[in-house]
């Protein structure tokens, strides 16, 4: 079975309500009204997707889609990360620029929703109908990063009022935004604060965009005394700071759907291309590695989609007692983007020189998707906080009540109240082994968590030196990745559990597992800070996955290769 996006058979989706069908199928059908033709050429243009913004002001899905309960017109309303998902998904399948200028809204919007002025959260739910695009202005040009070390400043004024002063770099939407909230100190102290400018006021000036593209704006802008009220302040001190991380972590998650829906795109064309194209007298998917790439494309794409359903979840029964988000968040924002550059890696091995045409969705795809885990925290920064949680994951778990998928109207409300970002390291999880044990009887499973059980002790055999050990990034990338595998293989066999997908489906998957556990242990093993212990450890990770020819050829044939010509985006 595939659960990947297909547009063309997207009316089967179960949506909780009407609303959120229509704002799926209305976006679908505005992508494919457009077509594949007049898309690349906006694209090759490079002109800003400014019908993108007029389509979903226009249609108040920003609106619909990013606002809790109580805010907006809509009785309805409510904040779902499903819906979100959804969303992230198709616009990445249609192209990064419309997926970056959802994702920055996003961020934008979120600090003015976390804080604490609720005149700003309805001034900026109002503003939406004439304009939906928002901006996160928090990145610096002499900083970048170290956002400890903002150089934007609030300045307190005789009468109470404040002006602003400074410049922000890296800046989505930051040419059209209306709502564009701005992370800054106050002048002459520490304190942090968060308050919102419009980037139509004549004291913003947008210097340029920092990218040779004008499809994704990304701006550099200064404010030049710009007049601030505590009408405009949406949070200071600790809760600016909290707020920001909150924030962070709230739209991060869109990376990992984002990724995951241009990869899809790009495997269905891949496979048509391919399928229908002869060489020396084959089928080019005849060709044995081009059945190999094939399907470790396709199962890196189901592991990418069901780990994102699976996080998801855990998103959704987030609480101020199972944050066990904080882990699978970063996940989702690292490891599922970097699935999606294996599975371009892949494709592209395939289709080769049909990857440079400037007419197929690909060309476009591959050079999009690069930036993707980027974003929000390079792959060292989000490793280091994922690291964190080796102790807890792999050897304290604690009980959590089991759950379902959530797909229901719910409001999302404590993503609203994270509060406090301290306590990272103490986040409990439930045991790990729940899952895999229901997969057990899987041959490539059971190596997998032999590999797992080789894991363990290779970290007790570290003891408290792997702290010190992993002080050293690379050292620290290298024991993350594993670790990440661990998680990412759970959360995977939850969904597919959940969705009924078949032993074959899931043994094959654990087949490529192996490999890349096996691979990214090779790579542990060269690390020079290595002790004797360690390195016997580590050598019982490199496993071989148990063959079986005929369960790759079902799951190729009946499952890869049945999707050829499944989706064509119209010309």
């Amino acid at each position: 079975m595939s659960i990947l996006l297909n547009p063309k058979k997207y009316r089967d989706r179960n949506y909780p309500d009407d609303r959120t069908r229509e704002i799926m199928q209305m976006t679908i059908d505005w992508f494919e009204e457009k077509g594949l033709a007049r898309q690349k050429e906006q694209y090759h243009d490079r002109e800003f997707c400014s019908d993108f913004q007029e389509f979903v002001t226009k249609e108040g899905i920003f609106e619909t889609l990013f606002l809790p309960s109580g805010y907006g017109d809509d009785p309805n309303q409510y904040y779902s990360t499903y819906r979100m998902y959804e969303f992230s998904e198709i616009c990445g399948f249609y192209g990064g620029a419309y997926w970056y200028t959802y994702h920055v809204s996003a961020l934008g919007l979120n600090p003015v929703l976390l804080g604490d002025n609720e005149g700003a959260k309805h001034k900026a739910a109002a503003k939406m109908k004439d304009n939906a695009l928002c901006a996160f202005g928090l990145s610096e040009k002499e900083h970048g990063a170290d956002i400890y070390s903002t150089s934007m400043k609030l300045t307190p004024q005789a009468d109470g009022t404040y002006l602003a002063n400074g410049s922000k770099y890296y800046i989505g939407n930051g040419n059209v935004a209306s709502t564009v909230t701005v992370f800054a100190k106050i002048e002459g102290t520490d304190e942090y604060v968060f308050f919102v400018v419009d980037s139509a006021h004549p004291n913003y000036e947008l210097v340029k965009n920092v990218i040779d593209s004008n499809q994704q704006f990304v701006a550099e802008f200064q404010l030049n005394n710009y007049p601030i009220t505590d009408a405009d302040i949406t949070a200071r001190g600790d809760k600016a700071w909290d707020d920001m991380l909150n924030t962070i972590n709230i739209c991060k998650f869109n990376i990992g759907s984002g990724a995951t829906g241009i990869v899809t795109h790009s495997f269905y064309e891949s496979l048509n291309h391919a399928y229908h194209r002869k060489l020396y007298g084959n089928r080019v998917t005849d060709f044995a590695h081009v059945r190999r790439l094939f399907s470790d494309a396709w199962l890196r794409i189901m592991g990418m989609k069901l780990f994102g359903l699976r996080a998801t979840d855990y998103l959704r029964v987030a609480s101020e007692n199972d944050k066990r988000y904080y882990l699978y968040n970063p996940i989702m924002k690292m490891k599922v983007a970097m699935q999606g550059e294996a599975v371009h890696e892949h494709l592209f091995d395939i289709i080769a020189a049909k990857g440079f045409e400037k007419d197929v969705y690909f060309e476009q795809a591959v050079v999009e998707l690069v930036g993707f885990p980027k974003l929000e925290g390079t792959r060292h920064v989000n490793m280091a906080l994922i690291a964190k949680l080796i102790p807890s994951y792999m050897f304290m778990p604690a009980p959590f009540e089991e759950i379902g998928r959530i797909t229901d109207n719910r409001n999302d409300e404590f993503l609203f109240k994270q509060g406090k970002t301290r306590g990272y390291a103490r986040t409990k999880f439930h045991d790990f082994n729940i899952a895999y044990n229901t997969l057990a009887h899987l041959p490539n499973v059971k190596v997998f968590m032999e590999q797992i059980k080789a894991y363990q002790e290779y970290l007790m055999v570290s003891g408290e030196g792997l702290a010190k050990q992993m002080e050293d990034f690379d050292y620290l990338l290298a024991v993350g990745e594993l670790f990440t595998m661990v998680a990412y293989g759970q959360l995977i066999i939850e969904s597919a559990n959940i969705e009924g997908v078949s032993d074959e489906i899931m043994n094959q998957m654990f087949d490529l597992f192996i490999r890349d556990f096996s691979t990214y242990a090779v790579g542990l093993y060269g690390k020079p800070l290595n002790t004797d212990e360690q390195l016997e450890k580590i050598l019982k990770m490199i496993r071989r996955p148990v063959p079986n020819v005929e369960e790759f050829e079902k799951v190729l044939n009946e499952e890869v290769y049945s999707l050829v010509d499944e989706y064509v985006q119209n010309p």
